[in-house]
């Protein structure tokens, strides 16, 4: 009895963990922030990161069959549910294959709709390149008559020719303004 007593008084270790009060997370939220602290005390130690489990696959049907069941009357009683679990494996199995079946033509279909939209939006995309060089060409050709009819007049500037050149820049840089504030050009769920 004695060395029970002792063992009780022992005082704690010094090693370098400290005794932390119990906290029991009332949220979801709670849980993950005590998580995340915990994981950050010690920032060199490596997180622990679970396997993805496994996924499903029936068992083969068999190569050879041995007790192959005979239509003939006189089967025991017992064979009924060797039968009926036979029967519950094989439809397990066709199940199985039907949903991956499935699941690939989904990949498949998926596959294709991302290829069409990324076609559309390489389309809609040069569409507007065009349109933009064609918008900067034709600013870049009326600085350059500007420029010439500058040169052409020497001091002498007519305003009002000046003032509409000016406003066709204004309104080239206002519909690039409206070009650029399209919806985006890569949307998933458009058909």
């Amino acid at each position: 009895m004695a060395a029970h007593t002792q063992k009780n008084n022992k005082p704690p270790k010094s090693g370098g963990k400290e005794a932390q009060p119990l906290i029991l997370p009332k949220t979801p939220a709670d849980e993950q922030r005590l998580k995340l602290e915990r994981l950050m005390r010690n920032p060199d130690k490596p997180a622990p990161i679970p396997e993805r489990p496994k996924e499903w696959n029936p068992r083969a049907p068999p190569e050879f069959v041995r007790d192959v069941m005979g239509s003939s009357a006189g089967a025991g009683s017992g064979e009924f549910h060797v039968y009926r679990h036979l029967r519950r494996r094989e439809y397990q199995r066709q199940d199985f294959l039907d949903k991956m079946a499935e699941k690939q033509d989904k990949d498949v279909e998926y596959l294709k709709k991302i290829e069409q939209n990324r076609k559309a939006a390489e389309e809609r995309t040069a569409k507007r390149r065009k349109k933009r060089e064609k918008l900067k060409q034709k600013k870049h050709l009326a600085k350059k008559a500007k420029m010439e009819d500058k040169d052409g007049k020497g001091g002498d500037t007519d305003s009002d020719s000046s003032g509409e050149e000016e406003k066709k820049e204004e309104s080239g840089t206002e519909e690039e303004k409206e070009d650029d504030a399209e919806a985006p050009s890569f949307v998933m769920g458009r058909k």
